[in-house]
């Protein structure tokens, strides 16, 4: 880890004009207009990412004058490959900037968190990952986003992983290469494990970052979501299983509680899962074995695809 000697003295002023957005995509429709014009909002440079839209995303963004790079469809598309085109973007064109910040296209950023995210790495030279607290903008709309409203709701401090929204030091980002292009999800703990052993540090700050929009209202929405983490949780475990803790207890957990022979048991794991979190995680939390174990299944015969939920 290399601390250059402005870095390590900027003050948060200073820093607000060295940062740069990426905002990535796909058939967002009106959500991405409210989430280019909240990104606007802090006069930074910012480049929108497409891949493969259908819904006039692209005109929509070159309506509000931003610079647009459209994936090539013959790769497959993952978030993960959209972010590092548009990090790349920025260092082409910008390559004074210091700070990067993703924003996933389904979200707002929140007035006031960039200057408190800033500060933050200001006042600690050794940090390369700030994020904040994502919140779900319709929580009561359905169980559902309710459901994702309570996920966002993690612990603040120095931690082991960020969301799609996060502020990044380009020296640590680029440091480690980027995301991983390949991975269909959980892209982000693969990117901090990799930025944590160099010697960097991940903190989340007790402050409002984003408003997302999960626009979950059925069903199947939430089941593939959970296949899509299954999926992740699996491929995690190849990569990265002996250097991070809690993967094979998570993978062989969703093994166990999904066999139908162990469903008669469900009433104590959702009583477990009750007296720590309530009802109404316990009843998604149970089911979600089985979308869990199917995405994992899904990795471990290599149907490599994008699994979306929307």
């Amino acid at each position: 880890m290399y601390l250059s000697d402005d870095q390590t003295s900027m003050n948060p002023v200073a820093c607000q004009a060295r940062v740069g957005f990426v905002v990535i995509g796909r058939n967002e429709g009106a959500r991405l207009g409210g989430c280019l014009l909240s990104v606007l909002r802090e006069e930074a440079p910012v480049v929108y990412v497409d891949s493969g839209s259908s819904d006039g995303s692209v005109e929509r963004a070159r309506a509000l004058k931003v610079p647009v790079v459209q994936l090539d469809a013959a790769t497959p598309f993952t978030a993960a490959r959209a972010r590092n085109s548009g990090a790349a973007w920025l260092r082409e064109h910008k390559p004074q900037l210091r700070f990067i910040h993703f924003v996933d296209g389904d979200c707002e950023l929140t007035p006031g968190w960039l200057p408190q995210a800033l500060a933050a790495m200001a006042a600690e030279p050794e940090l390369a990952v700030a994020c904040g607290r994502r919140r779900e903008r319709y929580p009561d709309r359905s169980a559902y986003n309710r459901l994702c409203d309570n996920e966002w709701n993690t612990r603040t401090g120095i931690v082991e992983t960020c969301g799609g929204d996060a502020l990044f030091r380009a020296e640590a980002f680029a440091e480690v290469g980027g995301f991983s292009a390949d991975l269909i999800a959980g892209e982000e703990p693969d990117l901090c494990h990799r930025i944590r052993k160099q010697g960097w540090k991940v903190r989340r700050i007790d402050a409002d970052m984003t408003v997302h929009d999960a626009a979950m209202t059925r069903f199947s929405q939430w089941w593939q979501r959970n296949r899509r983490s299954g999926y992740a949780t699996a491929q995690a475990l190849v990569l990265r299983g002996r250097e991070t803790r809690g993967l094979l207890r998570h993978v062989a957990s969703n093994i166990f509680w999904a066999s139908p022979l162990c469903w008669p048991l469900w009433p104590l794991l959702w009583c477990r899962i009750f007296l720590r979190k309530g009802a109404l995680e316990a009843s998604f939390l149970t089911l979600g074995k089985i979308p869990h174990l199917q995405g994992q299944i899904d990795y471990w015969i290599s149907r490599r695809h994008l699994i979306e939920y929307k």
